[in-house]
């Protein structure tokens, strides 16, 4: 029997682990943690109707030139992403209105985070 201090998520636990068949007889914290407070979540904001656009990649946004209701054509840009110190613009695929903007300046997003609707 081995006994071992391992650490996930910051939580120190001891351990014994068998060697024969790898099963764990205990694993009970060491000590109890400091508790964070979990961070609130975000609302959702309403989603309309069409086709979402989605950040392709985890940055911060810089711009958002459009708006609701706003007509747009293929190629307008939609967003300013920055990721990686470098700003992309993420732009329209295809002609139509905008029916949400579901992010704001300053705001950071994550892969597949959906930024506008277009319809």
């Amino acid at each position: 029997m081995k006994n071992l201090k391992i650490t996930v998520n910051g939580v120190v636990y001891d351990v014994q682990v068998e060697e024969a068949d790898g099963s764990v007889s205990s694993a009970a914290p060491a000590a109890a943690p400091k508790a964070a407070a979990p961070a609130p979540k975000k609302a959702a904001a309403p989603a309309g109707e069409g086709e979402p656009v989605k950040s392709p990649m985890p940055g911060t946004i810089v711009n958002v030139p459009v708006s609701v209701g706003q007509a747009v054509k293929t190629g307008d840009v939609l967003v300013v992403l920055e990721a990686m110190k470098m700003e992309n613009e993420i732009k329209a695929a295809h002609d139509g209105t905008v029916t949400s903007v579901a992010v704001a300046k300053g705001e950071s997003v994550d892969t597949g985070s959906v930024l506008v609707t277009l319809k």
